[in-house]
């Protein structure tokens, strides 16, 4: 959400900013006029407001005298009538105004590169050492289904398409993985949060989700509630400060939180089909950071180090690419997506978006503190996957499988499979 103040002192920026994200700046002018009339309107309410009050004196004045005073009373009645439908209108005004900048996606950092998709997107770091498996691999579905923990018939059949049943020791290594993720990022100042995973409209409005991306949600289907099944964590996580006002003796607000997630991928037919990419449901384990306007960047850092601190353990290979402007999301200012090798497909594929949102997302959910002057202030809010548990699953079935279709367990989650090594076929 943007201050309309901001954009009309600086229309010029904005529209040259939001144009690198392939977006119709049009909007632009169409809220600066809109605004126009709305001030317009308000200053004309605001006069006969004070035109009311000069006559109403001089009612009391003439009513004093025992004069009469009809037709100034009428006067009164006809100029508050004419302030009513004003009000009314500026309701509509107001509305609209509100409506056309929720769609306004959040003005990007200086150093986002300009781009039009993720080919224009830039490597900003990278690490781990790409295994030498000496045969062909396979990847991860065909590695699930031989060893009979995958099956992807059984969730087709109870759910639909996108769905998966896992079986045994990946059922096991699944729930392992997010026990693994919570532990690391607790130990590490991170606070545990298990939130609802149905959501309302406002709370989904305040993270960016709504009004834009609703296709992408799955809507409870119930006459008297507006709820939703949460498409990741940071929903109810970042509303969990929405409409406060406090102090900012509490900052850093830093939250980890592991949630199934609901996503009905409607922009995505044919793409990622197979497999456990990209899932209805699927688990993640969620980030989330509420800080200090001037703590934003080093908070971003630091939760970019969070999330690959994971894939060093696993010893996984991953890079970190600094999302361009017309590939980065609808709430970032900016964003670095993590990628993790899969060697069935000689390439990275990301496991983590980690977002700094700036105050967009605070100023839809109405996020505030007091800064040291006293005054309040909007918070930034900071986003990203530490990490997606499904991702994460698929990168170690097939970086750590072995000729004959079994899967090593990585030494770290060791541990949480009672001593573990290997899996092996059902």
């Amino acid at each position: 959400m943007h201050d309309i103040k901001f954009i009309e002192e600086n229309i010029d920026f904005v529209r040259a900013n939001l144009s690198t994200r392939n977006f119709d700046v049009t909007i632009i002018e169409q809220v600066i006029e809109l605004n126009s009339k709305r001030k317009e309107l308000t200053l004309q309410v605001e006069t006969v407001r004070g035109e009311i009050n000069k006559t109403s004196r001089q009612v009391g004045e003439l009513k004093k005298k025992g004069e009469n005073a009809d037709s100034l009373m009428q006067k009164v009645a006809e100029m508050k009538k004419e302030i009513a439908d004003g009000e009314m209108r500026l309701e509509v005004f107001k509305s609209e105004l509100g409506n056309m900048l929720a769609t306004i996606p959040n003005i990007l950092a200086k150093d986002v590169p300009t781009g039009s998709s993720e080919q224009d997107n830039k490597e900003a770091i990278k690490g781990g050492k790409i295994r030498e498996l000496g045969f062909t691999p396979k990847d991860h579905v065909e590695l699930g289904e031989k060893l009979g923990m995958l099956d992807f018939e059984a969730g087709a059949k109870i759910s639909g398409a996108r769905f998966v049943v896992y079986k045994g020791a990946l059922a096991r290594l699944e729930r392992c993985l997010i026990n693994f993720m919570i532990d690391q990022h607790t130990a590490n100042g991170y606070l545990e949060i298990l939130p609802p995973f149905i959501v309302n409209a406002s709370s989904l409005f305040g993270t960016g989700q709504l009004p834009k991306f609703k296709e992408d949600l799955f809507r409870l289907d119930l006459p008297d509630r507006d709820w939703y099944l949460i498409p990741t964590a940071e929903v109810p996580v970042t509303n969990l400060k929405r409409d406060e006002l406090f102090s900012a003796d509490e900052f850093p607000l830093k939250y980890v939180s592991y949630t199934p997630c609901f996503r009905s991928e409607a922009g995505s037919y044919g793409k990622d089909t197979r497999g456990l990419i990209r899932l209805h449901q699927f688990n993640k384990v969620e980030l989330v950071n509420i800080v200090a306007a001037e703590e934003s960047e080093k908070a971003h850092d630091q939760m970019i180090e969070r999330a690959v601190s994971i894939l060093k353990l696993l010893e996984l290979p991953y890079r970190g690419m600094l999302l361009c402007s017309g590939d980065i999301g609808f709430s970032a200012r900016k964003c670095i997506d993590l990628e993790v090798w899969l060697p069935s497909q000689k390439t990275f594929r990301e496991i983590s978006s980690i977002s700094n949102c700036g105050d967009f997302q605070a100023r839809r959910a109405n996020i505030r503190y007091r800064g040291s002057d006293g005054r309040p202030k909007f918070a930034h809010t900071l986003n990203g996957s530490g990490l997606a548990v499904g991702r994460t699953l698929v990168a170690i079935l097939e970086n750590y499988q072995c000729e004959d279709g079994s899967i090593e367990i990585p030494k770290v989650l060791r541990p949480y499979l009672g001593g573990l090594e290997r899996i092996t076929k059902i």
